[in-house]
């Protein structure tokens, strides 16, 4: 969403109702912190983990805000695992949340294809810290952040397969209720075949639960996540609650298509005042000139400023940017073949959100 100068006077100018959102409060639970819920989830599939010493700790796979991930090795089987451990500061809101999230999804369908499997919870006290570990399922491919940092873009047939892997993920959170509530290339996963797995439970909730301040990246909320008030979200509603998923999709496809952050101005970095600008104040957001009819009127669902407006779930599934698509999944040929398709971009040269 290129601002020209008369933009950049605009947003100097212009007095912004939309503030920075607020840390939110400690999040905590008043009975067992994970709801009452089995540390190790029935029915899954793999390796059964009742203890961390049970896994051979190896090298660090990323960091982020709320802890390291590492790799793992499953002690008797010798499958590869990922051990996310989460430091329990102040209250442990974000590192409960997501044991607590990741729990309910497993009770409910412990293997589904497009959400990372969890394999078990357990707390771990360290040099006078308290962690809480994820023992989750290894995907090998790194996240979709890391493979534009290494292609720059997707051609469309990939980014069709993207979207139709985490629209079906996104209806089976749904329809458990779980607003995900952090949609962003570095939580999409991508498996050894092309797969995407949605991932990073830390600002994900059930609709019941109102959410006290906000959590997220900023780069991808909606308007109505940013600016209640003014987009008519004030009040509980669990469709305005799905609908910023479906703005956040939006987001990271069109950055697939561009090959960078696509709602601020090549080379700007989006800060909250410049996303604010750009979201809630700006019009719409701009499609390569190159984009496929198809590929144009999926997104433009997904970035229709009205959520009342805005696609649902299930109607992208049938949209035929997805639907009319080659089967997903089924071959790696668009990951193996991007390093002699595309050109490397360099990692200066790609501003990222975090």
């Amino acid at each position: 969403m290129a601002m020209g100068a008369s933009k950049l006077r605009e947003r100097r100018q212009l007095r912004l109702s939309v503030l920075p959102p607020p840390s939110p409060p400690p999040f905590t639970y008043q009975e067992h912190p994970f709801g009452g819920l089995p540390s190790t989830p029935t029915g899954s599939v793999g390796p059964v983990v009742e203890r961390l010493a049970e896994l051979e700790k190896g090298g660090v796979l990323g960091h982020g805000a709320g802890g390291t991930v590492y790799m793992a090795r499953h002690r008797r089987t010798g499958a590869e695992l990922a051990v996310k451990a989460l430091r329990l500061h102040g209250g442990g809101g974000a590192a409960l949340r997501e044991a607590y999230v990741h729990l309910g999804v497993a009770a409910a369908a412990p293997d589904h294809t497009h959400v990372v499997r969890i394999h078990g919870v357990f707390p771990r006290p360290s040099c006078g810290d308290q962690f809480l570990c994820l023992v989750l399922e290894y995907v090998p491919n790194g996240s979709l952040r890391d493979v534009l940092r290494r292609c720059g873009r997707l051609p469309e047939h990939a980014i069709a397969s993207v979207a139709r892997c985490v629209l079906r993920g996104l209806r089976h959170l749904h329809r458990l209720g779980i607003v995900h509530g952090d949609v962003k290339p570095s939580n999409l996963l991508v498996g050894r075949h092309g797969e995407v797995k949605i991932a990073d439970f830390g600002a994900s909730r059930h609709v019941s639960m109102r959410a006290a301040g906000i959590v997220g990246t900023p780069a991808y909320m909606s308007p109505e996540r940013m600016d209640p008030e003014g987009f008519g979200a004030a009040s509980p509603s669990a469709a305005a609650d799905f609908s910023s998923d479906v703005w956040a999709l939006g987001v990271v496809l069109l950055e697939c298509h561009a090959g960078r952050f696509p709602l601020v101005a090549s080379g700007e970095r989006p800060d909250w005042a410049a996303l604010a600008v750009a979201v809630c104040f700006g019009g719409e957001p701009d499609v390569p000139v190159a984009a496929t009819p198809e590929f144009t009127s999926f997104v433009r669902r997904c970035l229709e400023k009205e959520w009342r407006k805005r696609a649902t779930v299930e109607e992208l599934l049938g949209h035929p940017f997805v639907s009319g698509s080659p089967p997903c999944c089924a071959t790696n040929e668009w990951l193996a073949n991007f390093h002699d398709e595309l050109p490397i971009v360099p990692r200066a040269e790609m501003i990222q959100p975090t």
